[in-house]
C-alpha cells in the first residue's frame, strides 16, 4: 500500500488542530491538509468491499473541493458578520453615554444615568450608578436628564 495516505494522515495529526498544547482550540483543516488528504485517497485503491477499482470518481473530488471551498467562504464570512456585529454594538453603546436607561438586574429594575462605556474582548458594558452591566440588561433607553 501506498504510504501518501498514512503520511498525509500523520501530517493532520500534527497540525494545530490536534495539537492538544495549542492555546486556542481550532476546528478547521487547512486547504493544503485538505488537498494532501485528498491526493492520498485518489491515489490508493478503495478498502471497502464494493469491488470497485477506484475509491471515487473524480466528480466526487470536485463536489468534495466545492464544498470544502463553500465551507471556507462561509466561515470567513461568519468572522465579518460577528466583526460587523461587535462594532455595531459598540457604536450604539457609545451613543447611550450621558443618556437615561432603564436595566434588569436579577429580576429587579434599575435606572440611571449611562456614566461610562466598558469594553472587553470586543463587547461593550455600560456603567450606571457605578455597576456594570451587559447590554442584553437594557430595558429603556431615554434623554439624559
Amino acid at each position: 500500500m501506498n504510504n501518501s495516505l498514512t503520511d498525509a494522515i500523520a501530517s493532520l495529526a500534527s497540525s494545530s488542530i490536534y495539537n492538544a498544547d495549542s492555546s486556542s482550540s481550532k476546528t478547521t483543516v487547512s486547504m493544503d491538509d485538505f488537498l494532501k488528504i485528498m491526493s492520498a485517497t485518489m491515489s490508493n485503491p478503495s478498502m471497502d468491499d464494493s469491488g470497485s477499482s477506484s475509491s471515487g470518481s473524480g466528480t466526487d473530488y470536485m463536489t468534495s473541493l466545492a464544498q470544502y471551498e463553500s465551507l471556507n467562504t462561509l466561515m470567513s464570512m461568519n468572522k465579518s458578520l460577528t466583526a460587523s456585529v461587535a462594532v455595531q454594538q459598540q457604536q450604539e453603546a457609545l451613543g447611550m453615554l450621558g443618556k437615561q436607561v432603564s436595566l434588569i438586574d436579577n429580576g429587579q429594575q434599575v435606572s440611571g444615568k449611562v456614566d461610562q462605556v466598558k469594553f472587553s474582548n470586543g463587547l461593550a458594558t455600560l456603567v450606571v450608578n457605578g455597576k456594570e452591566y451587559q447590554l442584553s440588561s437594557l430595558s429603556e433607553v431615554g434623554e439624559g436628564k
